[in-house]
């Protein structure tokens, strides 16, 4: 299996400051942004001009499964997301190779994703086009 990594997301407290200092102050563009009822939070993607990298900004709620917990300085790193080619054949894998889940395989917009962890507990997405039937 090949991965190839697709961006980093960090997880931020207030999500309107964060943006207001990647777009504004270092100059970033938004490429997307979305709510997301599944995590009760809300996402934004962001590229340098001239970059093909993406740094996606994420919030979460207090409550939501995928909140961290009480935001420490300097403890931001959300995930790291990999693109592949076949989700589902990546997700098992892993898990044969005795790697973590974090969450099956799921739909959200165009893209099927996954999460495992990493040996320190970190979040890695795998993110790729929806399974053909």
């Amino acid at each position: 299996m090949r991965f190839q990594l697709a961006y980093v997301g960090i997880q931020v407290r207030d999500i309107e400051r964060s943006l207001a200092f990647y777009r504004d102050i270092l100059g970033m563009r938004i490429v997307r942004r979305a709510r997301v009822p599944e995590t009760k939070g809300e996402w934004v993607e962001l590229r340098s001009p001239d970059s093909r990298l993406l740094l996606e900004l994420n919030w979460y709620p207090e409550g939501s499964k995928f909140f961290a917990g009480p935001y420490r300085r300097g403890d931001a790193l959300d995930h790291i997301a990999f693109y592949c080619e076949d989700v589902e054949g990546a997700y098992r894998e892993l898990l044969a190779k005795g790697v973590r889940s974090a969450q099956a395989p799921f739909m959200e917009g165009g893209s099927l994703l996954a999460f495992v962890r990493d040996p320190d507990g970190l979040w890695i997405e795998l993110n790729g086009p929806a399974a053909s039937s």
